[in-house]
């Protein structure tokens, strides 16, 4: 399998895929999946520019919304993280992964999934401290506080993810982990960034909540962005019955002329499974730690050591008989917010937030909540939520608004 790895996208889809349309002409080669490493910015309309924490000379439509509205069409399947310059109030409607335009796939805040018989997991967000044991309570219109804290990691993604026990080939996460640069060329990268070296001098540039899933972990790859500089390195891993594992990390940059913000990998999968699929054990995972979802702005206790999983051979049986051994994600891909229109007289108004039909869906398969419902029953507002559809909500909250 072809694999092409980019930086931070920062909107710039079109660019981007006439950049590997450029690639797979010279190299007589043909991509099979793109992978973006956040800061995408899927931006439907003017109304999602206010929940995208970048400055106001930053704020441009760009792309996106001609890929969501249907005028252009992705032509390479294409999965994604979110980084720290997001449109928040769009893929707060996906916790839990799922399509923002045709082709198009958001992994959520935390996920795992297979594409060709390749493990991908993927975390969503920077690491800030302050926020770190603070459940997911941002909601739309945004304050100036709420608008950076929302993409801001989780302890309950970071505990999801530590959860996983079956191997991971890649590993996707916006920031790097904490003292990845020391097994590269740092003298390279602080002369290339110089006003990194405080804090790699420091080992304080990074996440370390990252540091410790790559050495839990210890996934084939790991690829970043963030910083805006390619780096790479080898991370070799503490041998464990004489067998030496090792991670191959690279961060790249963003989506500018003369900047290495793409790489084409070469990674052996299944020709018949060029598809996307849900993981069975990350399913079990998140139906059993649904009881620790929380949407509180407060700093929660740590998750304990007692709430550590093992997915049992059972369990997975059961959710096969749930799933029929089908796990293949369907493309059921629906707008949500409106169209933008370079048309101002064709402008429609958006609401602050929907209810996505995607997330909608999984919830009930594996029985558990979706955080924006969570949300709107602590504001009151159960009376439009309680036994209604998707579509019926958001239909009752234009009404009401």
């Amino acid at each position: 399998m072809k694999i092409a790895i980019e930086g931070c996208c920062h909107g710039e889809l079109d660019k981007i895929y006439s950049t590997i349309e450029y690639l797979e002409k010279e190299n007589n080669l043909k991509i099979d999946l793109l992978i973006i490493c956040g800061d995408f910015q899927s931006v439907r309309n003017e109304k999602d520019l206010e929940s995208m924490a970048v400055p106001e000379k930053y704020r441009s439509m760009c792309s996106f919304w001609k890929y969501y509205a249907g005028i252009s069409k992705a032509p390479i399947l294409t999965i994604f993280i979110g980084g720290n310059h997001e449109a928040s109030s769009y893929l707060k409607e996906l916790p839990y992964g799922g399509w923002v335009a045709p082709n198009i796939y958001y992994m959520g805040y935390a996920n795992v999934i297979n594409f060709a018989g390749i493990r991908i997991a993927g975390l969503s967000g920077i690491y800030k401290s302050h926020d770190f044991y603070k459940g997911h309570y941002e909601f739309p219109p945004f304050n100036h506080g709420t608008l950076h804290s929302i993409y801001h990691v989780r302890n309950l993604e970071i505990f999801r993810l530590s959860q996983v026990k079956k191997p991971i080939d890649i590993m996707l996460t916006h920031d790097w982990p904490t003292g990845i640069y020391h097994y590269g060329n740092v003298q390279q990268l602080i002369k290339i960034k110089p006003y990194f070296a405080n804090e790699i001098n420091s080992n304080t540039l990074g996440s370390p909540e990252n540091e410790r899933l790559l050495k839990l972990l210890k996934p084939k790859f790991w690829f970043s962005a963030h910083l805006h500089v390619k780096f790479s390195s080898i991370y070799k891993h503490e041998s464990e019955n004489n067998e030496q594992k090792e991670t191959k990390f690279l961060s790249l940059d963003k989506c500018l002329p003369r900047r290495k913000f793409l790489q084409v990998i070469d990674i052996d999968g299944d020709e018949n499974k060029k598809f996307l699929s849900l993981d069975p054990e990350w399913l079990c995972i998140l139906k059993r730690s649904d009881h620790l979802l929380s949407v509180d702005s407060y700093n929660r206790a740590p998750i304990e050591q007692k709430e550590n999983l093992t997915i049992s051979e059972q369990e997975i049986n059961d959710l096969n008989e749930d799933f029929q051994n089908c796990y293949e994600i369907p493309l059921n891909f629906k707008q949500t917010g409106p169209i933008h229109s370079e048309i101002s007289s064709d402008k429609r108004e958006s609401k602050d937030i929907y209810l996505n039909e995607q997330t909608t869906l999984l919830c009930e398969m594996l029985n558990i909540r979706d955080p924006i419902r969570v949300l709107l029953e602590k504001k009151g507002k159960t009376s439009i939520i309680n036994e209604s559809t998707t579509q019926l909500y958001n239909d009752l909250l234009d009404e009401s608004e």
